[in-house]
């Protein structure tokens, strides 16, 4: 057996048979390490999302450039995120942990020092380079350390951070971005990353690297620049609200050709960038599955709410994150026992709780949103719309991985990463382009332009095209709705066996 290792123990820890147990001193600490560079990279999206006009304005530069400042951040995660389960081996995971989060912290402090957009928009390029490797890294770090029986708790463990992302970015970016400087958003990241830099240092253990296995120059060469272009693809279309342009078409339709070329590159490959063989496994094809239709539809439909506010009750970025922070709050709640509950039943019926949670708050929506809806209504879906997700998305990880043998971790985590990075990436494009053709329909066309245009208009006007708003927002809800209630379909498929019925590595029984 390989003696790839992060800071795990090679065994788990002594516990009673059949037991998952809970998470010891050792593993805590290591969890404290990995959220520290995770909730850094995580916010680090949602804090510049709210501070784009605001440095459209302080640069000069037009939206349509002063865009890439997240784009590039985007397409830079896209294209690094697939090597990073051999880097893995080849490096060590403690290596590389610290090696990514230094250089997020590099490019956090040149881009809040940048002078021009494109000097920015490099930064943000290095900072995604870096960013794109802490997440699967971190994973398999807490992983390998809490071992195949906590696999469950550990995942909502490394939960955290992509749940209070979208919370408190918005409320952290716009204060910032108001009261203090556009540059702390960046800056901000530095006395994170020198912290979690020196825990790293001081509490991962040493590990041995594999520096026999070949990088797959060829499936290096097909997925990352296919990634790159699908996602800027669907980005420029969502952006322009057309996917009908050339450029677009182009750029998407390559991209997708380039990664199914991978794919099949992949299942031939002897040591391949990244394993689609695990594929094969019942359980890592249902989690993936069921992880890729959630996150296109939940992220579509958390674009939608924050829109709503700035649009239809023309709240600002701060105000907006203040009022979606009932999710964050219900999440927090029901993740931690989500993942004992997954370590003790197993994740299939920890993950259809969630999904039917989920789908009803959703479905809340399309009732209840109104140009003028309590705010206390609206706060009390989001709580259950978070008490759901923390039963539906770091359970579902967790079935994919409880049946990995320690040296398939890296990769798997770099798969389920990327399969999350797309999906999103659909989904908030899909719902961008839903949302719009519903304003122009619900408008008499008056919305084809983009959002942005409805925030200019005078108040005397407002008032006659907000209900019609209102209602776009409404109607686009049932497409999440549909999208949700498709997860089901591979979620009935996830293991409903606590890990310690199956031996490390084994397929899932077919039952």
């Amino acid at each position: 057996m390989s003696t790839l290792s992060s800071p795990e123990v090679a065994e788990d820890p002594p516990e009673a048979p059949g037991s998952s147990g809970g998470l010891d001193r050792g593993v805590l600490a290591v969890a404290m390490v990995v959220v520290l560079g995770a909730i850094m990279s995580i916010l680090d999206v949602t804090v510049v999302n709210v501070a784009i006009n605001h440095l459209a304005g302080a640069f000069h530069s037009p939206l349509s450039t002063i865009q890439w400042v997240a784009t590039g951040y985007t397409l830079a995660l896209a294209t690094v995120i697939p090597v990073t389960g051999w880097a893995s081996a080849r490096f060590g995971t403690k290596r590389l942990y610290m090696i990514s989060i230094a250089l997020f912290v590099a490019g956090s402090a040149l881009a809040g020092m940048a002078w021009s957009a494109e000097s920015l928009i490099a930064f943000r390029v290095l900072q995604g380079l870096g960013g794109g490797m802490i997440m699967p890294a971190g994973m398999t770090i807490l992983t390998q350390a809490a071992g195949p029986k906590r696999v469950g708790q550990v995942m909502s463990v490394v939960g955290i951070p992509m749940l209070l992302g979208p919370i408190l970015g918005p409320i952290l970016g716009g204060w910032l971005v108001d009261d203090v400087s556009w540059r702390w958003i960046f800056f901000i990241n530095l006395p994170i990353g020198v912290v979690a830099l020196f825990l790293a240092a001081k509490i991962l253990k040493r590990d041995t690297p594999r520096p026999g296995e070949r990088l797959d120059l060829l499936g290096l060469v097909l997925l990352s620049p296919g990634l790159a272009s699908l996602i800027y693809g669907l980005a420029k279309g969502a952006q322009k609200s057309d996917f009908g342009s050339a450029e677009v078409l182009i750029t998407t339709i390559a991209g997708a050709v380039l990664v199914v070329l991978f794919a099949f590159r992949a299942l031939t490959a002897q040591s391949p960038l990244i394993d689609l063989r695990l594929l094969r496994r019942r359980s890592v094809a249902a989690a993936s599955g069921t992880i890729a239709l959630f996150m296109c539809a939940f992220m579509g439909a958390m674009l939608l709410l924050p829109l709503y506010f700035q649009v239809v009750r023309q709240e600002n970025a701060f105000s907006s994150g203040l009022l979606l922070a009932p999710q964050g709050l219900g999440a927090m709640i029901t993740m931690p026992v989500g993942g004992k509950l997954t370590d003790r039943i197993g994740p299939g019926r920890v993950v259809l709780i969630g999904l039917l949670v989920v789908v009803a708050s959703v479905a809340g929506f399309t009732a209840v949103l109104q140009a003028d809806t309590s705010y206390w209504i609206l706060g009390g879906v989001l709580f259950v719309m978070g008490l759901g997700m923390g039963l539906t998305m770091m359970p579902s990880m967790a079935a994919a991985i409880q049946t990995l043998v320690h040296d398939e971790v890296p990769k798997a985590s770099t798969m389920l990463n990327i399969i999350q990075q797309v999906s999103a990436s659909i989904g908030t494009a899909l719902m961008s382009v839903l949302l719009a053709n519903s304003l122009a329909d619900k408008l008499g066309g008056s919305a084809s332009g983009g959002l942005s245009a409805t925030q200019k208009v005078p108040p005397q006007v407002m008032q006659k095209i907000v209900g019609p708003m209102a209602d776009a927002f409404q109607s686009t809800y049932w497409w999440a709705v549909g999208l949700l209630a498709l997860a089901f379909i591979p979620a009935l498929l996830l293991p409903r066996h606590k890990p310690a019925d199956v031996p490390d590595g084994a397929p899932m029984p077919m039952h």
